[in-house]
């Protein structure tokens, strides 16, 4: 029976470990008319290694609270150009491409 339930824990325990190391959120499509915008969670998170918290709940808190700002206010650091300023990370001005797909 203890053996049992030491199966049943460590089973319980593994699948816990793999949906935590799941990375939430997925990729999101921001609809623009300059070519939709795919903003990959994994990216962020696991290729660049930030906390979820660098950007929720200060930059964004849910795609339903999101404002769409315009290219000129994210250069002013608002929404991705808080971080893409080409110093944290490649800036908004130049390859237009790195971000928007026609």
């Amino acid at each position: 029976m203890k053996r049992c339930l030491a199966v049943v824990a460590g089973i319980v325990l593994l699948g816990a470990g793999s949906a935590l190391a799941a990375v939430g959120g997925g990729d999101i499509t921001l609809k623009n008319t300059g070519g939709d915008v795919i903003f990959s969670h994994e990216t962020h998170v696991e290729g660049m290694a930030q906390a979820c918290t660098e950007c929720h709940a200060e930059l964004y808190t849910s795609a339903k609270q999101h404002k769409t700002v315009s290219m000129k206010q994210m250069g002013k650091g608002k929404s991705c150009g808080a971080c893409h300023d080409g110093k944290k990370a490649f800036s908004i001005k130049g390859d237009c491409a790195k971000c928007h797909t026609k």
